[in-house]
């Protein structure tokens, strides 16, 4: 089949828009037909969904049978109907296509559906039922049962077949999450400014420029769906959706002793959690995605919460990482010399930034580093990908780590909130992490 990548998504979605040979009504209606929206809050905002239609004669019978793979609903699993994007994120289509429909029928006047208690029907069929329900199904459990997560790791970057999580799964893994962040902010656009969809997905996603161009428009997701999510919306809606699955015949039992206050706090913390892990911290890319080799040794494990950052620069490699390939690489670069050179066990910094909007794992919250020499059980070990005695890093990759991890480790317990955060040359001879950068983090919140 072809690679379960955002780029054969795009190809098939041009394919389909190139002709109404064979093919009728739109890409989303035919994801539908295929099973994409066929939960009971889906059905009810977007209504039944279509007959399957024949084979469309402009697609070969491989692009069919990954379309239709790719969008048959497996409660089970529902992390199956997904595609690596070239930022490296992992995509679910189901959600994000049925944004996209509401967007479609915004702009073509569609009747808002008479539901009630009323839904933002944009929201209701990407995020709003799915988180409300995991939550819902996780009250009376022991207090482990998973809501939220986890990520999982592609076999392969450049032919991605098969996707495998890291975690037990949740009815939102992070391939759901972020289909459906890309569905309400693609479905909000195409509300506004309609255009042919296989143009929306390649701006969107940049497939088909080998994502060598820098950053696209989905690494920007986090910030943008909360810019567009203002506070308490997400609650509302959850709240919304769970008062409409009471009302359903599938789904009346599940909510049959449930009443109006557990309602709203279930959605309170629903809405609280995915804000926290989605949209407040930013995504690291494990190292399965980065292609690390396995660590040597056993290593050992840290006592949080820590009490330090230490900032870092890589200097070599000396240019930033602008793209999920770039940076990748220089991971694994990194990686062979800190093993190969210095003899470590492992690459030395616990967590490195890219330029491309993206935190990359190398130790990672729970193994002690090898990165400031004397003080690698006392803190993280934080290092910009770059040269920077002489410039500074981006605006957003320096707010990727001031404003994002820092504040996350704090809030998820991993880092005292009195931490103390220091630049490398502090704790030993060394210009790192660089003249420009260190003058930068003496601004920051708990710089000593």
């Amino acid at each position: 089949l072809p690679p379960r990548h955002m780029d054969s998504v795009v190809e098939i979605v041009e394919a389909l828009e190139s002709t109404d040979r064979g093919f009728t009504g739109t890409v989303p209606e035919l994801a539908r037909a295929l099973g994409s929206c066929s939960t009971p809050g889906c059905r009810a905002v977007l209504g039944e969904p279509p007959d399957v239609p024949p084979a469309p004669p402009t697609l070969s019978h491989e692009q069919w049978l990954l379309f239709t793979q790719l969008l048959r609903h497996d409660a089970a699993a529902p992390e199956r109907g997904a595609v690596l994007a070239p930022d490296g994120s992992t995509v679910a289509l189901g959600p994000l296509l049925a944004g996209i429909e509401v967007g479609l029928k915004r702009v073509s006047g569609w009747p808002i559906p008479n539901i009630e208690p009323p839904v933002d029907a944009l929201y209701a069929v990407t995020i709003a039922e799915a988180l409300g329900t995991s939550f819902l199904l996780a009250r009376d459990g022991d207090g482990n049962q998973t809501t939220l997560g986890p990520g999982g790791c592609w076999d392969d970057v450049d032919d991605p077949q098969n996707y495998t999580l890291l975690g037990p799964p949740s009815l939102i893994p992070d391939a759901i999450a972020n289909g459906a962040m890309d569905g309400v902010l693609l479905g909000a656009h195409l509300a506004r400014a309609p255009i042919p969809l296989a143009d929306l997905l390649r701006g969107y996603y940049g497939t088909g420029n080998g994502t060598e161009k820098g950053r696209p428009p989905s690494s920007y997701r986090r910030r943008d769906f909360r810019v567009l999510t203002e506070p308490g919306k997400l609650e509302e809606e959850v709240a919304a959706m769970l008062r409409v699955l009471r009302v359903l015949p599938p789904t009346q039992e599940l909510l049959e002793d449930v009443g109006p206050e557990e309602v709203v706090a279930i959605a309170h913390r629903a809405a609280q959690e995915f804000m926290e892990v989605y949209v407040d911290c930013p995504a690291i890319v494990p190292r399965c995605m980065w292609g690390a080799r396995p660590y040597r040794g056993t290593p050992k494990p840290l006592t949080l919460p820590l009490d330090s950052i230490y900032i870092h620069h890589t200097f070599i490699p000396s240019v930033p990482c602008r793209t999920f390939t770039a940076c990748a690489r220089a991971m694994r670069a990194m990686q062979r010399f800190h093993q190969d050179t210095r003899g470590w066990d492992d690459i030395g910094y616990s967590f490195v930034v890219g330029s491309d909007g993206y935190l990359y794992q190398g130790r990672g919250w729970h193994w002690v580093g090898a990165h400031t020499k004397g003080y690698n059980s006392k803190g993280y070990g934080v290092g910009y990908v770059g040269d920077f005695s002489a410039t500074l890093p981006d605006p957003d990759t320096i707010a990727l780590v001031r404003d994002g991890l820092l504040p996350c480790a704090v809030q998820t317990g991993r880092l005292h909130h009195n931490y103390t955060l220091r630049g490398h040359r502090q704790m030993g001879h060394t210009d790192c992490p660089g003249n420009s950068l260190f003058h930068e983090i003496e601004t920051w919140h708990g710089f000593k």
